[in-house]
C-alpha cells in the first residue's frame, strides 16, 4: 500500500511537470536568444503523455476504492 502511495505521488509530480511543459509550448514552440535557438518538443507528444499519466494515476487512485460485490449461485435442478 505504501508503494502505491509513493507511485501516486511520483505520477502527480511528473504530471504537473507535463502540464507546465504544455503551457510553455502553448505560449511558444521556440524562441531565440542571441544566436541560440531553443525548440520545445511537439505539443502532441506532451499531450499524449499527459493522457497516459492521467489514466495511470486514475487507475491507481481507484484501485482498492471500488466496492466489490460477491454473488453466490445456487443451482436449482
Amino acid at each position: 500500500m505504501e508503494k502505491n502511495k509513493e507511485r501516486i505521488a511520483f505520477l502527480k509530480k511528473r504530471l504537473e511537470m507535463y502540464y507546465e511543459a504544455e503551457e510553455k509550448i502553448l505560449q511558444g514552440q521556440s524562441y531565440t536568444i542571441g544566436s541560440r535557438t531553443l525548440t520545445r518538443t511537439s505539443l502532441a507528444n506532451v499531450q499524449s503523455k499527459i493522457k497516459e499519466l492521467e489514466s495511470e494515476l486514475s487507475a491507481l487512485e481507484t484501485r482498492g476504492n471500488s466496492k466489490r460485490r460477491s454473488v453466490r449461485v445456487i443451482p436449482l435442478g
